[in-house]
């Protein structure tokens, strides 16, 4: 602290993370499987064929960094991990509801 004033953390760069995850076509499959309640990695893997244990991960790694997923292991054996949207994570997916939006209108003008 300087002069008694906190320090304001800086807002993230929501561009720069919508660049990284939209890159990858797993991270927005990705998104849609915890939105709709699959919430655990193998049964992600299991919804999405084509995708790897290892890109998966990957995905889930870059989530959970840029705070959109909230990763949750549990002491069990065997082990079992889930992932939830934060609360920035659900602001966050209001980009992707956006996109679908537009896509659905664009294919609409088409038609």
């Amino acid at each position: 602290m300087i002069s008694g004033r906190k320090k304001i953390p800086a807002a993230p760069d929501v561009a720069g993370m919508v660049e990284d995850i939209v890159g990858c076509k797993w991270s927005l499959a990705v998104l849609a499987q915890i939105r709709q309640g699959v919430v655990r990695p193998g049964a992600m893997e299991h919804a999405l064929p084509g995708l790897s244990t290892k890109v998966l991960n990957e995905r889930l790694r870059k989530l959970v960094h840029y705070g959109i997923l909230a990763r949750h292991a549990y002491a069990e054996v065997p082990p079992r991990v889930e992932y939830r949207l934060t609360p920035f994570g659900q602001k966050f997916t209001r980009l992707i509801d956006g996109v679908e939006q537009l896509q659905r209108e664009l294919e609409r003008d088409a038609a």
